[in-house]
């Protein structure tokens, strides 16, 4: 019988261990859509995958921790070949599965926003995100303008995704427990299939201005104009978490004028 796989510390591995809470996690994805290709990121021991396979015409769980590898193998033989070892930031994934794709996981700290960045990436092929994050940073992805919390990825996700918030969950149904709370999000891509501006600047314009978040918009814009004076604009003399994703095409298209 296989061994239970040991948390590594440097993988920013917490295995879930409540069975309840894995079941909402997997529901919040089946509630949108049982027929994409479906990964799901960092398995670990399996506990979202033993009621994923069953679920999903196609899925793949997908490690760079060899010892859960072989541990899911072992306890889904007949499905080892859908479970991959590799890692999801450097995966091409259209070589794995025709899109749509569908990605769910409960997903380590330490790469969460990078995982973010690549589903923007691939925002055309990804039509549900259902994940696990540390929970600040499950809020600042699904907060509305206004906040402290708002920031560069809740922007640029909202952008192309409706973000839900779902349920807070606690250190102690972990194991090693973290030493934060965790935050189960859900994202649903919009309509939204381009920018009324032109893409490339909208990224930066958001990046720079929240780089230097206690700046006006007047301000932080500044390393942008290359000497250029903007026309006067009220969303000038606003900061970045004051705007909203229109806000911020409208401050796009002011610097292409």
């Amino acid at each position: 019988m296989a061994q239970p796989v040991k948390a590594k510390k440097h993988l920013g591995q917490h295995f879930l261990c409540d069975e309840g809470i894995a079941r909402k996690i997997v529901e919040a994805l089946l509630q949108k859509d049982k027929l994409n290709t479906t990964f799901e990121i960092g398995p670990g021991t399996g506990v979202l995958t033993k009621y994923l396979l069953p679920a999903l015409p196609v899925f793949y769980a997908l490690d760079i921790d060899q010892e859960s590898i072989a541990y899911l193998k072992q306890t889904y033989p007949t499905n080892a070949d859908n479970i991959r070892y590799c890692d999801f930031l450097e995966t091409d994934l259209i070589s794995i599965s025709a899109p749509p794709f569908n990605i769910i996981g409960n997903f380590p700290y330490n790469i969460s926003s990078q995982i973010m960045f690549k589903v923007l990436d691939h925002r055309n092929d990804i039509p549900i995100v259902v994940g696990m994050f540390q929970k600040e940073v499950a809020k600042r992805l699904a907060e509305k303008p206004g906040t402290k919390v708002y920031g560069i990825l809740s922007v640029l996700l909202q952008a192309f995704y409706d973000i839900e918030y779902l349920f807070t969950v606690h250190e102690n149904v972990f194991s090693p427990p973290p030493k934060v709370k965790s935050g189960v999000i859900r994202l649903t891509r919009n309509k939204r299939l381009t920018l009324s501006c032109p893409e490339d600047l909208f990224f930066r314009v958001v990046k720079t201005t929240f780089n230097q978040r206690r700046k006006t918009i007047r301000n932080s814009i500044k390393p942008l104009l290359n000497g250029v004076v903007l026309p006067s604009h009220p969303l000038l003399d606003k900061r970045p978490e004051q705007l909203s994703v229109a806000e911020f095409e409208t401050l796009t298209l002011l610097l292409t004028t």
